[in-house]
């Protein structure tokens, strides 16, 4: 009997937001690429072993970006593990020959853009971009963030893959979060709305507004780049810095690294004596 690809996917979808504790967001990610390669995919038995061919999606997409496709093509194979380690069926997969995509460096907020707004912002929306900035906290990490996670010196966030990690809490942020349980009085989850937690959509929402209002398009995961490239530009450990965010690996976090050797030599170049020193004109001999 031919095992149903779909009942297999909608299997691995649940086990990735149950067990392996991935967002909302990211399951839908893996949903929408993994049932657009099912359409178009070869299902069959071979020699004992079932072959999962997807060369006909891949040429369906090959108009798409390098970095579109390899996206998707670390859902498949992320389901191909889970159909390889957790049930009894063995696949193999073909044609899901890796895309190369160029890494590009975060965009950082400039410091001093994080403070203008965030001292003209309403007391709840500097609370949210102090939450952000100042713990390098993911919004599904924040809109997820329960009281009972907030003691006096730490908070204990739930990651990726249902890991938890410290973090300090600064007495700013500490002396924010008293004066919004004060005027907003939440039960369970620091931010509420009638009662019930917001989502990340909703404090995402919040947080673009008010610093469109300013003349800036800025993102939650901007502020997650601007708290690790400052934490670094101010002499953190970078083995510190992988953990606050939560990385599996450091090599994640390797990227600020080369952001701030980008940063050091503009401020080199622009700062130096002899940056706008003119040599004279070599003379003839």
């Amino acid at each position: 009997m031919t095992p149903d690809l779909s009942d297999l996917i909608e299997q691995f979808l649940v086990y990735l937001t149950r067990v392996r504790g991935y967002s909302e967001a990211t399951a839908t990610t893996y949903a929408t690429a993994l049932r657009q390669m099912e359409q178009q995919c070869n299902w069959y038995e071979e020699e004992g072993r079932w072959i999962l061919d997807i060369m006909p999606w891949r040429l369906a997409i090959r108009s798409l970006s390098r970095r579109s496709i390899h996206a998707k093509l670390t859902a498949i194979r992320s389901f191909v593990r889970y159909v390889n380690d957790l049930t009894p069926l063995t696949v193999k997969t073909l044609g899901d020959e890796t895309v190369k995509t160029p890494q590009t460096l975060p965009k950082p907020v400039e410091e001093r853009t994080i403070d203008e707004v965030m001292e003209a912002a309403a007391p709840q929306d500097r609370l949210v971009i102090a939450m952000l900035y100042g713990l390098g906290l993911r919004i599904s990490e924040l809109a997820s963030l329960k009281l009972e996670q907030i003691d006096a010196e730490w908070v204990r966030v739930l990651g990726k893959g249902n890991k938890v990690r410290q973090i300090p809490l600064l007495p700013y942020l500490r002396e924010l979060i008293v004066q919004h349980r004060r005027s907003q009085s939440p039960q369970t989850y620091l931010f509420e709305k009638e009662g019930r937690p917001m989502t990340a959509a909703q404090l995402r929402y919040r947080l673009t507004k008010v610093f469109r209002a300013h003349g800036f398009k800025t993102t939650p995961h901007q502020l997650r780049h601007s708290f690790a490239t400052h934490l670094l530009a101010h002499g953190a450990r970078i083995a510190d810095v992988s953990e606050l965010l939560g990385h599996a690996s450091m090599a994640t976090t390797q990227v600020y690294t080369k952001l701030g050797s980008v940063k050091k030599m503009k401020e080199y170049m622009g700062a130096h004596p002899l940056a706008g020193f003119t040599p004279p004109p070599v003379s003839d001999m």
